[in-house]
């Protein structure tokens, strides 16, 4: 029964490494800041996440 349970877990640890190493390629690959400008917005970075919401009700960014 033991010999079952460390093949398992053997075999996840393997595809644990397979996943972790497909997602820092594809994070590698990304592009981050090629996001386009925004003509006339709020200042500073990304104002839906920073409380956009919370200006009296109204979302002006859209």
């Amino acid at each position: 029964m033991t010999d079952k349970h460390t093949e398992k877990e053997a075999r996840i640890a393997q595809a644990a490494k397979r996943a972790l190493k497909e997602a820092s390629e594809r994070h590698a690959a990304a592009k981050f800041g090629d996001l386009q400008k925004e003509l006339g917005g709020r200042d500073g970075p990304e104002p839906i996440r920073y409380g956009d919401w919370e200006k009296k009700g109204i979302a002006s960014d859209f």
